[in-house]
């Protein structure tokens, strides 16, 4: 015991005590920032700008990676064959003009969408539309009768159905139901101005745009939905390029294609072709506030005129070629010494 407390007292006399300094072994936190006021900036654009940009970054991640796959050219073949064998096995040749397009609706799908639209129509004009007797609806249904067995659809079951409007308008449903607004008739001015009008509308029906408007219809939105998830932009603004650059100029080609096979149809019926020429140019006039034909699904006038200029010649031949070539001159003359009556 006695050396215990010896040995106590040498280490104590002989060495300093530890001593420790705060300063020197304090914890470490992360260095406090100086307060700032913090603003918040919860406008739209800012917010649709920055979600803009987080949506690219992550389509270009997502893109790098796959670009990295060591299959990733393979893949881009595949698919690419399977749209471009996709498409080619949907394309078809539109009856008389020979241009070739991409459908994907059947004539049966055509059809039975435009029942349910034939429905809609007639529950919007209830009241309004004029009675068989009215001598316009006759006058109407006359020249349907001639342009009919022109046109390869005798087997649908036609209908006419004139609407007391001051609309300057007429369209045929797929199925045979024609409509044709009081508004039109003064424009048209005699039965080959109505020919003209509904030999166009009927040309619709021959090469089935209503399917193939649907069908492009499907395949942009289709597109447009993906540009605006890789984008982020608004619906608006994702349709918006794909509307001009295809939609617009597949509708003008449509319009000119409807003239040029309902110039074929009427000239075969016997009716004048230069009468459509004539109808374009008085519904040139009567024209108020036309968009830019670059925003239209429609040529304008001027173009129209041009195009039915350079198809006369052909359609003055196949009216000659029809059977009622040989009464063509007495029909002219009768009509110079009685003119038809106008609306």
């Amino acid at each position: 015991m006695s050396a215990f407390r010896s040995f106590r007292c040498l280490f104590q006399s002989n060495i300093t005590p530890l001593t420790f300094t705060p300063s020197k072994f304090k914890y470490r936190t992360k260095p406090q920032l100086p307060k700032q006021h913090v603003q918040f900036h919860t406008s739209r654009p800012n917010n649709a700008q920055q979600y803009r940009y987080n949506r690219w970054q992550q389509t270009s991640f997502l893109f790098s990676r796959w670009a990295a796959r060591p299959t990733f050219y393979y893949e881009v073949g595949g698919l690419s064959a399977l749209t471009a064998g996709f498409y080619t096995y949907n394309l078809e040749t539109v009856p008389v003009s020979g241009r070739k397009r991409f459908n994907l609706i059947s004539a049966e799908q055509e059809a039975e969408i435009s029942k349910q639209q034939y429905g809609i129509i007639m529950e919007q004009y209830r009241g309004r539309i004029l009675p068989g007797w009215d001598k316009r609806t006759r006058r109407v249904e006359g020249v349907l009768r001639r342009l009919v067995p022109r046109s390869g659809l005798e087997g649908l079951e036609w209908s006419v159905h004139v609407v007391e409007s001051e609309e300057v308008n007429a369209f045929v449903i797929p199925g045979g139901k024609v409509f044709v607004f009081t508004g039109i008739l003064p424009i048209c001015e005699n039965e080959d101005g109505i020919a003209a009008v509904l030999g166009h509308e009927i040309a619709h029906n021959v090469a089935h745009h209503a399917a193939e408007r649907m069908s492009r219809g499907s395949i942009l939105t289709m597109v447009s939905f993906i540009f605006m998830q890789l984008t982020g932009l608004p619906d608006v603004l994702s349709s918006l390029p794909l509307t001009l650059a295809f939609d617009r100029p597949n509708g003008r080609a449509q319009e000119s294609e409807a003239d040029y096979i309902g110039l074929m149809m009427m000239a075969q019926a016997c009716y004048d072709p230069e009468q459509a020429e004539a109808f374009w140019k008085r519904m040139r006039k009567a024209e108020k506030g036309a968009p830019p034909e670059f925003l239209s699904t429609h040529p304008s006038s001027e173009h129209r005129i041009e195009h039915i200029q350079r198809w006369l010649p052909e359609a003055q031949q196949k009216r000659n070629e029809s059977e009622c070539g040989a009464v063509l001159d007495y029909a002219d003359d009768f009509k110079r010494a009685f003119p038809a009556v106008r609306w």
